[in-house]
């Protein structure tokens, strides 16, 4: 009798160029393609260098998904580019990283797309950096990146 266990792919990094995004600004993450990976599920991991902290003190992280691969939620094109997200949001809040100390970098915590999404993960999806620390983010040393999830029969 098999046994069904979780395969885990390489580390990927994901597109977004947030270096030096500037507070009350967002940033969207260029579409990941999950329509020949196949994935059921991808790990996230985002990394925040912030300067002196005032105000919120936390970095917003949403996800937005494609059914289609090409439609896309709120003001979401699916590229690395600056965003101007609906009030509210249309897309899913799925991380808050508080950011309490200046000049320090803040790693979130490993968190489930697909979760957000019913379970499985849709065709496409990237995710939304929104910097509410009360300062720019560093120049450098912020990134994201993803573990695709998939299963296994041994």
């Amino acid at each position: 009798m098999a046994t069904t266990k979780a395969l885990y792919a390489s580390s990927a990094s994901i597109t977004i160029s947030f270096n030096s995004l500037a507070d009350g600004n967002a940033r969207e993450s260029t579409a990941i393609d999950n329509s020949s990976n196949l994935y059921l599920d991808a790990h996230v991991r985002v990394s925040f260098s912030v300067g002196t902290v005032a105000n919120e003190k936390r970095c917003l992280v949403y996800a937005y998904g494609s059914e289609d691969g090409s439609t896309y939620p709120d003001t979401v094109t699916g590229s690395d580019a600056a965003i101007t997200l609906e009030t509210p949001p249309v897309i899913q809040l799925a991380f808050v990283v508080p950011t309490p100390t200046s000049s320090k970098v803040y790693e979130s915590d490993v968190f489930s797309i697909a979760r957000l999404f019913g379970g499985v993960l849709p065709r496409k999806w990237g995710i939304v950096v929104a910097n509410r620390s009360g300062a720019a983010l560093a120049g450098s040393n912020n990134s994201a990146s993803y573990t695709g999830v998939q299963l296994q029969s041994v």
